[in-house]
């Protein structure tokens, strides 16, 4: 019961940060989502520690490990538009593949970039 509700409250405070993004960029008029403003946000607060990890680490595994579950409003969604689909359907898997490609690379780059760093750093 107690663990339930604490996964609640970490929830509640992400929920609040994607919330504030969300302001943030309707005001502002910002070509950035709101809800990766909010991640922006959260970065900074764990970064100067105004929000401890301890905060937010159990909802946001909790979310983690159901995150399929999040993709299925998307995943039905996308059945209004099958007809895009039909006739673009090999260029939109093509430009998926290759998007895909250039994700893992570069994120692969950027992790072997931070394990130098950080091992030069430790020397």
């Amino acid at each position: 019961m107690l663990k339930s509700i604490k996964i609640v409250l970490h929830i509640c405070l992400l929920y609040i940060l994607f919330q504030v993004g969300n302001w943030i960029e309707q005001t502002f008029h910002l070509f950035i989502p709101g809800s990766v403003i909010g991640m922006i946000i959260l970065f900074i607060l764990l970064l100067i520690k105004v929000i401890n990890i301890s905060w937010i680490e159990e909802g946001a595994t909790f979310m983690i490990k159901h995150l399929t579950f999040f993709f299925i409003p998307v995943t039905v969604g996308i059945m209004s538009y099958l007809d895009l689909f039909r006739g673009n359907g090999i260029v939109l898997v093509l430009i998926t593949i290759a998007s895909t490609l250039l994700v893992m690379l570069s994120a692969g780059h950027v992790s072997q970039w931070m394990i130098t760093r950080k091992e030069a750093k430790h020397d």
